[in-house]
């Protein structure tokens, strides 16, 4: 088991359209993020994760969210505080059945709000899946 898991990881900043050079900052940050995750992205790009302090402007954006965490429309909006205007951001959630899980019609009537539109989803790793959110066209 321990080999796939392995390779799905190595490949995840790829299935997440990041490349080497490209600048993320996180939100989110906990003691139950995936490390291995945050390892591979970080891997995958070629740099560490910039955090929610940060203000270079990022070619995407990575937030960990789950059910508690407050009012969702908020923080997507941080989230694009620095976002270059094609960026990206990734919403990550625990799985359904995982402590934290949110529900998919939360995502789906906050990130409008937030000027962003859902558009795909991918599970990143046993626990948490991903929602791709871009802004919308003007």
């Amino acid at each position: 088991m321990g080999e796939t898991d392995t390779a799905a990881e190595s490949n995840v900043a790829g299935r997440l359209g990041l490349s080497d050079g490209d600048l993320v900052q996180e939100f989110g940050y906990d003691e139950d993020v995936d490390f291995g995750l945050r390892d591979a992205i970080e891997e995958g790009v070629g740099a560490e994760l910039l955090d929610e302090d940060d203000h270079e402007v990022v070619d995407a954006v990575i937030v960990w969210w789950r059910d508690g965490d407050g009012d969702l429309v908020d923080m997507l909006v941080d989230a694009q505080t620095t976002l270059e205007e094609s960026g990206v951001v990734w919403l990550l959630i625990p799985k359904q059945g995982r402590e934290g899980h949110v529900r998919p019609v939360e995502v789906q009537e906050s990130a409008p709000t937030a000027g962003l539109h859902p558009t795909s989803s991918v599970g990143v790793s046993k626990d948490w899946s991903a929602t791709r959110l871009v802004r919308k066209k003007q």
